[in-house]
């Protein structure tokens, strides 16, 4: 038995191992950004802090897991922070102004910002028309839909299960934002590692003549992948409502780019074939630190902005460079 179990342990070692080469640079830069941010700043350390940072990149944790397939895929999705929009503010105003139980508008509004996925993947997977142009238009279609639902105002909503939804605990003291951070990270990192999808995926990402020769419908894989971005992207606008107890039009607005931010930070090629989840979550924490510690020290959000773009710019350059080395 215990040989079995050291045996069992090698794999996983071996993996850990291998992750943390993979992503040297990026967790190289993200321990002299904290050292730096300890360094400014007394209160950058302490465990509420900690806490803070955590709960803040929950909503970008969950769009940048279906990022890194939608980019793995060679695609992108820009419509993701109205999804945000579009699930929150008519959870909200199912709950508030039409008086519909919780239990039955959060199933219905995360089915309504699956199906802008839904809609992204049929016309991109059956047209040539761009991911890019496809998403764009989305994004813009459902701001306008947030705007006019909610007729450009906050609906505030009291209820029970949705303030749990957005502040409850788990056991008294985990925070529930983990749980749903550990859920979408285990499920994304199954799909892509455990699955023929996740495989297929990586394929047709690298060249989509090719898979298609080797039996692959790139077709189904691109709309499946949509699907789980749209899907993601729903529960995410959930959560971010049910934190500020609130349906706001402009909600959301922002996040695709600190998702896609993420996925590149972490090492996801933006020419689709080459990503792993890892890197992602790790870029993700890096953005995370980077926006805490830039409130912390009262720097102009416009600043914010451009810091963030660029540290996006030089993780593109990076990989480009990487690419003509190969």
């Amino acid at each position: 038995m215990e040989t079995k179990s050291k045996s069992g342990s090698v794999p996983f070692v071996r993996g850990f191992v291998e992750s943390v080469r993979r992503n040297g640079g990026i967790i190289i830069g993200l321990l002299i950004i904290c050292a730096i941010l300890t360094v400014m700043s007394d209160s950058f350390l302490s465990p509420q802090n900690f806490s803070n940072i955590m709960r803040q990149i929950t909503v970008n944790v969950i769009l940048a897991c279906g990022m890194t397939m939608v980019i793995i895929l060679g695609g992108i999705d820009l419509s993701v922070g109205s999804i945000i929009a579009v699930s929150g503010c008519l959870c909200c105003g199912l709950i508030t102004n039409v008086g519909m139980p919780s239990v039955a508008a959060i199933p219905i509004s995360i089915a309504a910002g699956t199906m802008v996925g839904v809609f992204n993947g049929l016309v991109v997977s059956r047209t040539t028309i761009p991911p890019f142009i496809v998403t764009l238009a989305t994004m813009n279609i459902g701001r306008g839909f947030a705007r006019i639902y909610t007729k450009a105002t906050t609906i505030l909503v009291d209820d029970e299960l949705f303030t749990f939804i957005g502040s409850g605990k788990i056991f008294g003291s985990i925070p529930i934002h983990f749980v749903y951070m550990i859920v979408v990270i285990a499920a994304s990192a199954l799909i892509l590692n455990r699955t023929r999808l996740g495989r297929n995926i990586y394929a047709v990402g690298d060249n989509r003549q090719a898979a298609s020769y080797s039996g692959i419908h790139s077709g189904k894989v691109t709309l499946t992948v949509f699907i789980i971005m749209g899907f993601f992207a729903a529960c995410a606008g959930i959560v971010s409502s049910a934190r500020t107890f609130s349906g706001q039009f402009n909600v959301g607005e922002g996040t695709e780019m600190d998702a896609i931010s993420a996925v590149v930070l972490g090492g996801t090629s933006m020419s689709g074939g080459v990503g792993y989840l890892s890197g992602t979550i790790i870029g993700c924490v890096v953005i995370g630190v980077l926006n805490n510690g830039m409130n912390i020290l009262g720097i102009d959000s416009s600043w914010q902005y451009v810091v963030k773009g660029v540290v996006v710019l030089i993780a593109v350059f990076i990989d480009y460079f990487k690419k003509m080395r190969e």
